[in-house]
């Protein structure tokens, strides 16, 4: 079952989120097969994160909460909350099959919050610039709660363009970051 984790950081965490940056890496490595997606959300000055999105395959919801509560920078305190939700690779990929690579072009998530009748559960035409997408759903898949996405895009009104907005509770747009253990 695929997973979208969201963890967003406490206001003051970030030299907390560096001390601990070896012990996040070695959890993540554990990780590493199942991972679709991952990486920083990040403020507007591009260096100070904000978060950390982790898309990933694991066997089941209780495996998922593991994956998201038992992560060192979650114990330490440096994130207030947590949006953990299972969630459809509707793209079929891993954010490192994406055509556009790591670098170039600001990159996004897009979270759209929704309840009621299902939209966006199809791939966008025309989204080459789309790097992760699918709807969010209950635990147990039946129940659709909203869709994320990562993609590269202009800027943030271009990203969250992505989704059909006026169908949606809320939709937030983040600065995003391409993840991974540093070279």
């Amino acid at each position: 079952m695929e997973f979208l984790c969201y963890h967003r950081d406490r206001v003051g965490s970030v030299g907390l989120r560096e001390e601990l940056g070896e012990a996040h890496w070695a959890y993540m490595d554990r990780y590493a097969e199942g991972l679709i997606a991952r990486g920083p959300t990040m403020a507007g000055d591009g260096e100070t994160p904000t978060g950390s999105v982790h898309i990933v395959e694991v066997a089941d919801a209780g495996a998922a909460r593991a994956f998201a509560f038992d992560e060192p920078n979650y114990q330490a305190g440096v994130y207030r909350d947590v949006l953990l939700r299972r969630w459809r690779n509707a793209l079929g990929r891993t954010m490192w099959d994406f055509a556009g690579g790591r670098t170039g072009g600001k990159r996004f998530l897009v979270i759209g919050l929704g309840e009621g009748e299902a939209v966006d559960l199809d791939v966008p035409s025309g989204q080459e610039e789309l790097i992760a997408y699918g709807p969010l759903l209950s635990d147990d898949g039946e129940q659709w709660l909203g869709t994320a996405a990562l993609l590269r895009a202009p800027d943030a009104d271009a990203a969250r363009a992505v989704l059909s907005v006026e169908r949606y509770t809320d939709v937030e747009v983040h600065d995003w970051q391409f993840g991974g253990r540093p070279s």
